[in-house]
């Protein structure tokens, strides 16, 4: 299995979800960063499930790092964080008849038989607390460096949020709000929306919207390194993302060359550009405006409805009923998921330009070459 990502800075994920626990080892960091558990915590409940639009598993999430960081900092060598898996119900999983959108049926082709089918096993949304447990070291290292990034639900089925207008306010916003939403009212709409949904036995998907600022233009390499690149290859390790897009995205098929364009203006000796349909990008590389991009995410495939499957073990027709405990939607809780695994990619890229110590050394050294 491929369960690593990154070239300076990277991250192998391991673990199962009815396993005895989750987790990730990061190798890369410089040494010096300060890890503030309360950070790491503060991320990981963010992503945890809290209310009836939720998974009623409850996990606790007691996370503990078993290497890596001493007396409150990074060494330099790899960090290993452990999640324990404390609430599970196996019961609810039975093996051989796929769950449609699952990857019960792909799973079995891949490994044969051997992979642990419990709760979705390795394919487990739980797998994107350790996810979200980096991204608590991470963030706050960019942070230091000037550099900020924030997710909301832009559309969840039919309701829509406003996109990010001054993203750095904005991502502040979202910094402190209990829904990710930008619009409060819009927020209460989606959590009745979902309410609905889980009512009656159904999910729903959404569209996300990730803002970065701060960072230095001139990241990313041409063609197959680029920023578009590799955000879109770590956003799409994530089950549930089924479309990446960045700045107007698709939307760019309805523009003219002059609707579509963004005029480059200097201001205060600083070059930027009046508008930013590209996404702060341009030939794979960052501009130095904010980057933007959008994630389409599919409703949650585990329902409690009545679907048309096959036993792949005794090769026949069936028909499945979910029991087990998910989300009527996934889309408030992988907002904190995209935020860290767009981390990642930021301090990898960073790392290689910059040197594997940047992270250590504060406010905007980034952005001087």
């Amino acid at each position: 299995m491929k369960n690593t990502f990154g070239q300076n800075v990277s991250l192998t994920l391991f673990g199962e979800s009815h396993g005895a626990a989750v987790g990730a080892v990061l190798d890369g960091i410089a040494p010096g960063i300060a890890v503030d558990e309360e950070r790491i915590a503060r991320e990981l409940s963010r992503r945890r499930p809290s209310s009836a639009m939720d998974t009623p598993r409850r996990e606790k999430d007691a996370f503990q790092i078993v290497s890596g960081v001493f007396n409150g900092k990074t060494t330099g060598t790899p960090i290993c964080i452990v999640i324990p898996n404390e609430n599970t119900k196996s019961s609810d999983y039975s093996y051989g008849v796929a769950r449609p959108s699952h990857a019960d049926y792909s799973a079995f082709c891949k490994y044969h038989g051997f992979e642990d089918y419990r709760g979705g096993g390795h394919f487990s949304g739980r797998i994107t607390a350790a996810l979200v447990a980096v991204g608590g070291i991470l963030l706050p290292a960019l942070e230091n460096c000037g550099i900020t990034v924030g997710t909301h639900i832009l559309r969840c089925k039919n309701v829509s949020d406003r996109p990010f207008e001054d993203a750095s306010i904005d991502i502040l916003q979202l910094k402190t709000a209990d829904f990710p939403t930008l619009d409060n009212e819009i927020g209460e709409q989606i959590k009745d929306l979902i309410l609905q949904a889980g009512q009656s036995q159904n999910s729903v998907g959404g569209v996300t919207q990730t803002a970065v600022c701060g960072l230095p233009a001139g990241l990313g390499e041409p063609w197959f390194d680029s920023v578009e690149g590799l955000l879109s290859h770590a956003l799409f390790s994530l089950g549930g993302v089924k479309g990446v897009s960045f700045g107007e995205g698709f939307g760019f098929a309805d523009l003219t060359g002059v609707e579509a364009n963004d005029a480059f203006r200097s201001v205060d000796g600083r070059v930027v550009t009046k508008t930013n349909r590209n996404g702060g990008i341009n030939g794979g590389i960052t501009n130095g405006m904010p980057v933007l991009f959008d994630c389409a995410v599919k409703p949650t495939p585990t329902i409690s409805r009545p679907q048309e499957t096959v036993d792949f073990i005794k090769d026949t027709n069936a028909e499945i009923t979910a029991h087990g405990r998910h989300d009527p939607a996934i889309i408030r809780r992988i907002c904190p998921v995209i935020d860290s695994v767009t981390a990642l990619v930021l301090c990898d890229f960073l790392a290689g330009r910059y040197g594997t110590d940047f992270l250590a050394k504060g406010t905007n050294v980034c952005v001087t070459d």
